[in-house]
């Protein structure tokens, strides 16, 4: 990760750590990079944080400053703009978005024309012109300088793929939309209302300072009582900007990513659509979708944690599904990157199908407790060394055995080690997490 772009973008607090001036010279850099030979058509969707009008306008005025055409998308999902990127021809997206985090923080994703995330060597050229003193990148002059143009368009477009991707009518089902009052309060009910699905939609009256919260799919609490209260036969939420799906079946049980990925990963299994077998995972999966993958014989990969290495481990492969448990889920024959709607229509399609609820697909995966610690350090290499850590971890490892997993980790962006432990109980997790935990404590 560099000194400003991490795993999913630049991201910080809105004119605190991310800045209307960075959002300036950002589009002045893209600008002009993608406009070296050519007048560059750049695309700009955003999600409904009261920021995210600043930023978008800031990075207008320096894409067009720099020659490039602006488009805007307004309102409208990260996996919109890379659907309109990679369909349109537009040399790179951005999308102005914190995902799941609250309101007063924003974000700025690169999303390149083939609407993938930005290349870390484009990244690192960025950071290196945010970082100069002088703006000595050349200006646009009279019929030069860049225009701007409404492009609702687009979003209407990829409003009409997704619909079309459904096989069946979702006529006479229930299904509860959690729009997080984020983005997808534009998309999901007008694809669910177009299919035929009686909705049922809430939080989806964003105000500018409602994104995230309470709701979505990082406060699925809300739509678990509100499946059950209403006799809903399944239950969708999405994060701000709707690029994740957290699911809720008819009995009002969470069904996380790593559930989506065994009803999924099944399903394409038994259509023999799932590309060498496999289904690629992060570490942070849970041990019980391994063992329910081994036992109906689909192979897995596992990546670090983030979308963008799910992704890139997909692409190499030529894999067809994969994701993490927060409910980023990558369906790479229809998308190029995590998209809530799309794995909700997916959802669907499954139960469809096979003519079974939500809850009845998951049969055959058992989800083991899984308890994770953080422990503030000041060496995070030393600590994950630290002989006493290493032998803890060794103690637990093999009490645990076959029945559990322990996984210790550096935080990307704190002075963290993650300490995550799996167990047959919730007791023997925490037990066993807390050992380590002690252990990594005493490294500060």
């Amino acid at each position: 990760m560099g000194k400003y772009f991490g795993t999913d973008g630049f991201r910080g607090e809105a004119n605190v750590g991310l800045t209307v001036r960075h959002a300036y010279k950002v589009g002045r850099f893209l600008g002009w990079y993608y406009g070296r030979e050519h007048k560059a058509r750049i695309i700009i969707g955003k999600d409904t944080r009261r920021s995210s009008y600043m930023f978008e306008y800031s990075l207008v005025a320096g894409l067009t400053a720099s020659g490039a055409d602006a488009y805007l998308l307004h309102v409208t999902s990260t996996p919109s703009v890379s659907y309109v990127v990679r369909t349109e021809g537009f040399d790179c997206g951005i999308m102005i978005s914190a995902s799941h985090n609250p309101f007063y923080d924003n974000g700025i994703k690169v999303i390149n024309a083939g609407g993938y995330k930005l290349e870390p060597e484009t990244e690192a050229k960025i950071e290196e012109y945010l970082d100069r003193e002088e703006d000595d990148l050349p200006l646009a002059t009279k019929e030069n300088i860049g225009k701007t143009i409404d492009y609702v368009l687009g979003r209407n477009r990829y409003l009409g793929y997704l619909i079309s991707l459904a096989t069946r009518s979702f006529k006479n089902m229930k299904v509860g939309i959690d729009c997080a009052n984020g983005s997808a309060h534009q998309i999901a009910n007008a694809v669910y209302s177009a299919l035929g699905a009686r909705t049922f939609v809430i939080n989806a009256e964003p105000d500018g300072t409602n994104i995230n919260n309470n709701c979505g799919s990082t406060h699925i609490e809300g739509l678990q009582r509100f499946v059950v209260d209403n006799g809903l036969d399944v239950g969708f939420a999405f994060d701000g900007d709707a690029d994740r799906c957290m699911a809720v079946d008819e009995k009002g049980n969470v069904v996380d990513g790593d559930r989506i990925l065994y009803v999924c990963g099944k399903y394409l299994k038994d259509k023999g659509e799932l590309h060498g077998n496999k289904v690629v995972t992060t570490v942070m999966s849970n041990i019980g979708l391994y063992k329910a993958f081994d036992n109906i014989g689909i192979g897995y990969d596992k990546t670090d944690v983030g979308d963008k290495y799910v992704s890139e481990d997909m692409v190499k492969n030529g894999y067809s599904l994969g994701g993490e448990q927060s409910g980023h889920i990558i369906f790479s024959k229809y998308a190029t990157t995590g998209d809530g709607v799309l794995t909700s229509l997916k959802v669907m399609e499954a139960m469809l199908e096979s003519k079974c609820s939500l809850s009845e697909l998951q049969n055959g995966l058992k989800i083991y407790p899984q308890v994770l610690i953080n422990v503030k350090v000041s060496d995070k290499d030393k600590a994950l060394n630290d002989a006493d850590v290493l032998a803890a971890r060794k103690e637990v490892e093999a009490e645990l055995a076959d029945n559990g997993r322990v996984l210790l980790r550096k935080s990307g962006t704190e002075p963290l080690i993650r300490v995550m432990v799996e167990a047959e109980t919730d007791a023997k997790a925490k037990e066993m997490a807390k050992k380590i935990a002690d252990a990594v404590e005493k490294c500060k």
